[in-house]
Parts: C-alpha cells; structure tokens; sequence
C-alpha cells in the first residue's frame, strides 16, 4: 500500500507532499514528493477492492500514531477495574482518536487488588492490545495524593515492590514513586534493574531527594506541576529537579486544566526535546459527562472536568488528539507538539517500534486535517474502520 498526503511529519524533517509505503504492518519506505514511478507500478498491479484509487492519496498532515504513556481510563471505561473488556473498550475509545499505542495506568489500591489488576492487563500487553502497564501508586505522598485514596498509600516496601514487579513482569513498563519515602531510594533501584522506568510524581520531595532519585535511576517527571511540591526561588524543589536533568522526560497534561498555557511553555523551552504529553485521562474522555470511579474514588465529570468529592481533580477528558490541538494553540509547533505525542513518549519507556514515521516502524499513522481534527487512523498496516 502506498499512501499520498499534503505533508508528512518524519522524524527531524516534514515532507510536503510525501508518500509512505506498507508493507504488511510495519512501514517499508518513506519519500518526499510522489512515490517513484517504479514502486507505484508495481502497486497499480496489485489486486485492489473495487473503486480504490493507488497510491491512495490524503488530504492533510501525516502523523505518526500517538502514544499514551500514562492514561487510566476513556469511553466510559477504566483500567483501576481490572477487567479485561473494559480495558479493551478504553483501548478502542482512544484508538479512534489516534491513540495507537495506550499505556494503563492503574491508581492506588490494596497490593492485592494491584496484584491481580496488574495480571489481567499483562494479558492485554501480550495479545498486543496494550503497550504496558504503569502502577501510579501506592507508593506517593499523602500530601500531594491528589484523587488516590489517603488511607492506601504506604512506603515501598522491598516485598510489595518485588510482588508487584512479579506480578507485572514484562508488560510493567513504569512506575511512579514518591522519593522522600522510607525505602524509596532502594525501590527506584529495585524497579530499575527490573528493567522498569521510574517516574518522579505525587512527591513532597525536596530539590536533593528528587536528584537522588534521578542519581539511582528515575527518568520520568509524572505529570509535572500536577500533585508535586511548587518552585521555589531559595528551595527549588523536584520541579527543577526534573526540568533541568537532561536525563528526564517530562510528562505534561495539555488540557487546558491542569497546567496554564504560560507553564507549558516554560516546561517546553525548559526540557525541549524531553516532553510527553500524556492524557491522564480517565472514563469519561471521549464519553460524556457524569458519575464515574477512579480507583477506589467516586469522581464527578462536569464540563469535561474530572473532580473529586474535594475538589481535587480526578485525571482527565482528554485525548491525545486533544493534546496536541491544546500544546498548538498554546505556543508549541505543530512538529514539536506532535513529537511530544509521539517520538518522546515512545523513547520514554523503551517502545522502539513506534512513534515515527521511518522505515522498519510499525504502520502506525494518523491523518489531521487542517484544524488539527483526526480524520483517519492506521494502525499495524490496517486503517481503523470507526476512523474511516
């Protein structure tokens, strides 16, 4: 399959026109202008459904599929429930929006629950459905818990950390941990080794603990400026900690919500090249308002905004299609923004395959139109029929 379209974002260059050739799942050639006349004679050849045009030619910006590093939930369903057709309807809902790569991340709960939540979406991460699992809790601070439930949280011990890494094994792709905690140092080192990525989030931490725990292997900013300990002019904090280590990437959920436009652009010039938009997103992205859980937590959805009880937020309603309309309009490129929902959060957790638009990389693409709406979805070489 070949296909055409007005522009093409490549890693480090955007090609306008460009052409992208398939070969089964995975991308097999990637030019500028139209496809040379030897490869598109040999497509015109090929048997082809009645009426369909070779190469087949789209009008907007090609795109790799995006990335989701770090989402609880959408349409209506919820990874914290632990079932796998629930997993698999958020998977779908984020899908259709031009998520091809979704990682489920689970709140706190009692390890037991995490035990067996962990297992059921490794099944998913192995039939191909998910790209990994990411355990935000139990292990954060009471003072910046946000929407996880208080009275489960606790410090690392070495062997809840050791059962839920064998609970997980390789579908487990991050954890998020709060450094200041007793044992936490020993964890981050723990999970590290376990080939796992650590995150730096929901953390009292001062300056020198989050260095520590950059020092013992973190390189993750969860959700940064969300539930984490503010700047400070004479007591820095993680925040500065995180953005100015050249080993972190800096997680950020461009919604309109959580962070103001102005922060997001600091974070930008700040960590550029280091941002992962992540969508944070819970069950009511790409569903409607109303009475849904987090976890163990009762949320409420009013005007797209996901709260608590208390106030505090509960995640979000975003998409990453979202992110990137909201990171654009906010200050960020078009190619910056779309690497930040691509390329970055791909390298953050060691997903190679994905995340750009080059030969050898899964057929995963998504096509924009010109006010940044998705149009189309492809992905492992087959478009998605509710995106067609």
């Amino acid at each position: 399959m070949i296909v055409t379209a007005d522009r093409v974002l490549t890693p480090g260059r955007t090609l306008a026109p460009g052409w992208v050739q398939v070969e089964g799942e995975h991308i097999a050639q990637v030019g500028e202008g139209g496809p040379p006349s030897s490869i598109a004679q040999v497509e015109e050849r090929r048997p082809s459904a009645a009426g369909a045009s070779r190469p087949l030619h789209l009008t907007g910006t090609l795109v790799p599929g995006f990335v989701d590093t770090h989402c609880h939930g959408g349409g209506g369903g919820s990874f914290t429930v632990g079932d796998a057709d629930e997993a698999a309807t958020v998977a779908r809902a984020h899908l259709a929006h031009g998520t091809t790569s979704l990682v489920a991340s689970l709140v706190t709960d009692e390890v037991d629950r995490l035990d067996r939540s962990v297992r059921v979406l490794g099944e998913l991460v192995d039939d191909g459905v998910l790209a990994g699992v990411h355990l935000e809790g139990p292990w954060l601070s009471a003072d910046f818990c946000g929407a996880h439930e208080p009275s489960l949280l606790r410090p690392p011990s070495p062997e809840d950390v050791d059962r839920l890494l064998a609970a997980g094994g390789d579908a487990l792709r991050m954890v998020t941990i709060a450094p200041e905690l007793d044992g936490a140092l020993d964890a981050v080192r723990r999970v590290v080794d376990a080939g796992v990525v650590v995150g730096v989030g929901h953390t009292d931490a001062t300056w020198e603990q989050a260095r520590a725990a950059i020092d013992s292997g973190a390189t993750v900013a969860t959700h940064l400026f969300n539930q984490i300990r503010g700047l400070h002019h004479r007591h820095p904090g993680p925040i500065a900690a995180l953005l100015e280590d050249e080993r972190v990437w800096v997680e950020l959920i461009s919604d309109g919500v959580h962070v103001h436009p102005a922060m997001l652009r600091l974070a930008e010039r700040s960590a550029r090249g280091r941002i992962v938009l992540v969508t944070d997103a819970m069950g009511a992205a790409a569903a409607a308002d109303g009475d849904y859980h987090l976890g163990p937590i009762h949320v409420q959805v009013r005007d797209g905004v996901a709260r608590t009880a208390s106030g505090a937020i509960a995640g979000s309603t975003l998409t990453m299609a979202g992110a990137v309309r909201h990171s654009v309009s906010s200050g960020f490129t078009l190619e910056a923004a779309v690497t930040a929902a691509t390329a970055t959060p791909a390298a953050s957790l060691g997903l190679t395959d994905v995340g750009r638009i080059e030969a050898g990389a899964r057929a995963d693409l998504v096509v924009l139109d010109d006010d940044l709406a998705v149009t189309r979805v492809m992905r492992a070489g087959s478009w998605v029929p509710a995106s067609t």
